[in-house]
């Protein structure tokens, strides 16, 4: 990509950051009931749900299903790894953002490792020895940043989130380091190796996902507990281990 287009796309792409940032910062209060949690537009989430309920019926879970018989576990699990490997530049950018020097160190070292010495990241040579696993999102740096949680929202294909997740989504796509640096059509690696991924854990999770999308006498009420509550524990937000909520058991069903 030529210099000049490629500080054209920056530029662009850090005022549309801001714009965001700000839209979080600015957003609606997330006044909460007394479930603790805030959905004001909970009838057009639930149509969302319905509609992704449908998706996962007629695609997602065969696709899933279909994926992992067909594909030796071995060759699955790189895949994994490697869609992680992708992600940690990512993650080296939001611990700078959120002034984790440590969790910095910790990402740019895996990444290096697994990528030199892991064949590209296809295999996790950093858990071989034993080095220490980060993870985080431009969601937690607005959250460390002081931006509220802000509505509950069910987003289509991608389910459960809330205002300020969802976007750390959008940023999290703009920041990332990768897409910047790799040609075409390398930059799309990500992309497909994040859709291999998800569809191996739709199938390693299928007990689980299927009891709360299909044996939930609220299914939308179901997904919802459970993606705030483990969001929260996340980031540490307004959660302590006396308020957890068994994710398994259904509220409506007592």
């Amino acid at each position: 990509m030529p210099l000049s287009s490629l500080a054209e796309n920056i530029t662009i792409k850090i005022a549309l950051f801001f714009c965001l940032v700000i839209l979080t910062s600015c957003g609606s209060s997330s006044v909460q009931n007394t479930d603790g949690f805030y959905d004001p537009h909970e009838e057009r989430n639930r149509k969302v749900h319905a509609f992704n309920i449908k998706l996962d019926q007629k695609i997602f879970r065969p696709v899933a299903t279909e994926y992992s018989t067909i594909l030796p576990d071995l060759v699955e699990n790189s895949i994994n790894d490697f869609a992680e490997n992708l992600g940690q530049p990512s993650v080296v950018v939001n611990s700078f953002l959120q002034g984790d020097l440590r969790g910095v160190s910790v990402s740019a070292t895996s990444f290096m490792t697994n990528t030199i010495l892991g064949l590209g990241g296809f295999v996790d040579i950093a858990e071989f020895f034993g080095m220490e696993e980060h993870d985080t999102d431009f969601g937690e740096t607005l959250y460390k940043w002081g931006a509220e949680e802000g509505e509950y929202v069910e987003l289509p294909f991608l389910g459960p989130s809330t205002v300020r997740s969802t976007t750390g989504l959008i940023v999290d796509s703009f920041i990332d380091p990768f897409t910047y640096i790799a040609g075409r059509p390398e930059k799309y690696y990500g992309t497909l190796a994040s859709t291999s991924s998800s569809l191996s854990a739709r199938s390693r999770f299928s007990a689980t996902i299927d009891s709360i999308l299909y044996e939930s006498s609220d299914s939308y009420a179901q997904a919802r507990l459970i993606y705030l509550q483990n969001r929260r524990f996340e980031l540490r937000s307004d959660v302590t281990s006396s308020a957890f909520i068994d994710p398994y058991e259904d509220p409506y069903d007592q």
